[in-house]
């Protein structure tokens, strides 16, 4: 069994025979330390906190202005625990926020709504980072769960801070679409770059380049796509859901910009359909040069085997030792069989050009 079957098969192996509503966390990233930060704001002030204890959230479900809560560090379940009890989320919404496979998708529930999406970026050796984040949009709250530190919520943070757009002055709502449309930019960020990655390849191909990498790299690349893939297209459904469902949490007004961001799931997720079909086409293409390379091997030892075959035969017949051969005893002979190997070399070289074998 190979690492990566193994560290799936460990990841199942901890929820196997658990009640619902269990609360396991499946990530990696174990020895993660708890970070919370919280934006209360409206209109006129911003109040930004690093928290040093779970308590001091509790305070947040009351509060008259909007407030963002932000969870790094899934790892502490009984943390997570302490927030949901507090909060009255169900036990499967949490037992689904420290399950970090789980699959974009959008529960909605009486007094808030339940959301997860994959993030994705790429790191200092631009390779794709994907973590799972969760959010439940309550009326005048909004709480996020993150894996670890880092992510791609910086510009939303300024935002808040020094008031910039009308993000201070809306509620909820437009702050979860902030967020969600925060993660939908920088799947543009993430499909760029692959884009670039199947041009510089594409060149390479068609310029003949044969290295031993070039499959891999091939391979690479259909992995990231598949992997961006798997956490863009389930998107659209959740963000379709969203405009469909008629919930008091959704101001109409703010409707509007969730429709913006189904058009750029959309197009991020046709942009990545054409790179999964490029990328099946390079390896077809890449094959099929090493195959046109080989046959071009192959039709020039042909033509040299076929231009030697009827030297061999004169070579032959006289290089027999038979104790008779009348040209043998001719003065000239040596040099009239030169004369005909000169010939037929030079015909046969004729006859493939313009055959355009040659």
């Amino acid at each position: 069994m190979t690492k990566t079957k193994k560290k799936r098969a460990k990841i199942q192996n901890k929820k196997v025979g658990l009640s619902p509503g269990s609360m396991v966390y499946t990530g990696k990233k174990v020895e993660q330390k708890l970070f919370i930060e919280s934006f209360n704001y409206n209109k006129d002030t911003c109040q930004e906190k690093e928290l040093p204890n779970v308590e001091e959230a509790f305070g947040y479900k009351i509060s008259s202005p909007v407030s963002w809560l932000n969870l790094n560090g899934l790892n502490h379940v009984t943390a997570i625990e302490k927030i949901g009890n507090h909060y009255d989320i169900h036990p499967l919404v949490l037992e689904d926020i420290v399950n970090t496979a789980q699959r974009p998708k959008i529960d909605e529930y009486e007094d808030y709504l339940f959301i997860v999406l994959k993030m994705l970026y790429y790191d200092d050796n631009e390779k794709i980072v994907s973590e799972q984040v969760s959010f439940i949009l309550g009326k005048n709250y909004v709480l996020s769960f993150q894996e670890s530190e880092g992510d791609v919520f910086d510009t939303v943070r300024e935002r808040i801070r020094h008031g910039k757009g009308r993000i201070r002055t809306m509620e909820a709502d437009y702050l979860l679409y902030a967020l969600i449309d925060a993660v939908v930019d920088h799947y543009f960020i993430i499909i760029e770059t692959l884009g670039n990655k199947i041009e510089d390849l594409e060149s390479e191909v068609f310029d003949g380049v044969q290295e031993d990498t070039i499959t891999k790299q091939i391979q690479d690349l259909k992995r990231e796509i598949l992997r961006v893939r798997r956490a863009i297209f389930p998107l659209r459904e959740v963000i379709s859901r969203i405009e469909r469902h008629d919930s008091p949490l959704i101001n109409s007004k703010t409707m509007t910009f969730y429709r913006d961001i189904y058009d750029h799931v959309i197009q991020v997720s046709e942009n990545i359909d054409i790179y999964r079909e490029m990328i099946w086409s390079l390896m077809d293409m890449y094959m099929t040069t090493i195959s046109n390379k080989m046959n071009e091997v192959m039709k020039v030892l042909t033509i040299m085997a076929s231009i030697f075959i009827p030297l061999t035969f004169f070579a032959g017949i006289y290089g027999m030792n038979f104790d008779y051969i009348p040209e043998l005893k001719y003065k000239y002979s040596y040099f009239i069989l030169w004369v005909i190997f000169i010939f037929i070399v030079v015909g046969m070289v004729i006859y493939f050009r313009r055959k355009k074998w040659l």
